[in-house]
């Protein structure tokens, strides 16, 4: 048994056991049991990465399958598996994703709750004409000005210079860095480096009369 599946029972099986209970199927997958609720079949992968490649692979291996964890915290998602996930009503995200969803009782249709909010709050931005989602933290919007902007989302409480550099070099260049934890905002240090790298480093606020100006 794989090290972030034992992990993943364990958790379930601890943290969860007066509402679910789980076992191994077999390679990455687990089945979850609720009472009076269809069981859940999920994977709980350890890539860093999740590709469309994955997400096929790992349907076809399980046709039932209901949702992907990635489990490790660095796990990043590309928009074609997003899209593909999405179209065949499997969920996906990390950890925390799939123990909320469960509770919620919505496995299928959850995507990963650290970014769900921010980019369902753009896509119902009436001036965004259209958007892509290249990543789980970067998408493009066309806004109804003619305006293109690439996105990235920012998850830190107070982001520093180091995360901004560190982030421009994995997911190239953006016209936006977006803080969207509520509770912190960008240093000055984060601000100066956006600046050198010719990208602004904002909370939602400033985004967001960026996007309505003409």
């Amino acid at each position: 048994m794989n090290w972030q599946v034992k992990y993943a029972l364990e958790n379930i099986n601890n943290d969860l056991k007066r509402t679910a209970s789980a076992e191994h199927v077999a390679e990455d997958a687990i089945r979850i049991f609720i009472q009076d609720r269809p069981d859940t079949l999920a994977i709980i992968s350890a890539s860093y990465e999740i590709t469309i490649e994955i997400a096929k692979q790992y349907h076809e291996k399980f046709p039932d399958l209901d949702f992907i964890c990635g489990y490790r915290k660095e796990c990043v998602w590309t928009g074609e598996a997003i899209n593909y996930l999405s179209d065949a009503r499997i969920g996906w995200g990390n950890a925390g994703t799939l123990y909320s969803a469960l509770l919620d009782n919505n496995v299928n249709i959850a995507s990963h709750k650290d970014y769900f909010f921010s980019y369902r709050l753009i896509t119902q931005m009436s001036v965004v004409r259209s958007i892509e989602r290249e990543f789980d933290r970067v998408f493009n919007i066309d806004l109804a000005n003619g305006r293109k902007l690439r996105v990235g989302m920012l998850l830190e409480y107070e982001p520093t210079a180091d995360a901004v550099r560190s982030f421009w070099d994995k997911f190239g260049p953006v016209d936006v860095m977006w803080n969207i934890n509520p509770n912190g905002d960008p240093t000055k240090n984060a601000l100066a480096a956006g600046r050198e790298l010719g990208c602004g480093v904002m909370k939602w606020s400033e985004f967001k009369k960026l996007i309505l100006r003409h």
